[in-house]
């Protein structure tokens, strides 16, 4: 643990701030894609500085809860959703919260990766009794198909598990849930992202094995098999 002691160091803390950019692109890579709706319940686990959190705020929802185990988070939560923040391990939230405790969607955006594949597994059969009917899980991790990915993989030394999308198809399979989509996460700009994804096509043309996705992050949506 003594590499979490000096995590908000790493990530330099500071309490966030949503703009009509974090809007959008959380509009575009969230909103939209899980179909949410304000009236709905969220649960994202890893919260960090409550980013997400203040978006969910902004749109209007009213039941959503962030949990994150760094103490030091306490500090920097926005003041408009310190009331949704929780500090505390997973594991312990799972085992002492109420059965009828259920949320519409759950969240995990650069979360995963810190747990090892087997933990990945019990913790995504854990959140199958935590969802509502039509609940799904959306995960959000560096792409280790891509080779831009391995920047974000490899820069975090708490990461313990490098996932592709057939990893991640692998994964949802293991813990008896149908995966939806993986889709990709994009950064820059507007005109940074057309130039992406231009020379993405053109680079596929040439090499034998291009990636499912090339962007360095991309997303997994997960719904639990019905029984």
């Amino acid at each position: 643990m003594s590499l979490y002691d000096h995590y908000g160091t790493y990530k330099n803390y500071t309490t966030p701030v949503v703009n009509s950019k974090h809007l959008r692109k959380f509009d575009r890579d969230v909103w939209l894609p899980l179909a949410c709706q304000k009236e709905m319940t969220f649960l994202e686990v890893g919260c960090g500085t409550g980013l997400f959190l203040l978006y969910l705020h902004k749109k209007g929802a009213k039941t959503f809860l962030g949990l994150d185990q760094d103490q030091k988070l306490d500090s920097v939560i926005p003041a408009d959703v310190r009331d949704h923040f929780e500090c505390g391990d997973i594991w312990t939230y799972l085992e002492k919260s109420a059965q009828e405790t259920k949320f519409d969607r759950i969240l995990l955006l650069d979360v995963i990766e810190h747990f090892t594949a087997e933990q990945a597994v019990e913790l995504l059969k854990a959140f199958d009794s935590k969802l509502n009917r039509d609940g799904k899980v959306l995960l959000k991790t560096p792409n280790a198909g891509s080779p831009w990915g391995l920047q974000f993989q490899h820069g975090d030394l708490t990461h313990k598990t490098a996932f592709t999308p057939d990893s991640m198809r692998q994964l949802a399979a293991a813990s008896g849930y149908h995966c939806e989509k993986t889709y990709p996460h994009y950064l820059g700009s507007p005109s940074r992202q057309r130039k992406d994804r231009l020379f993405h096509w053109f680079i596929s043309k040439f090499v034998a094995t291009p990636p499912e996705i090339w962007t360095a992050n991309f997303y997994t949506i997960l719904s639990p098999i019905i029984r």
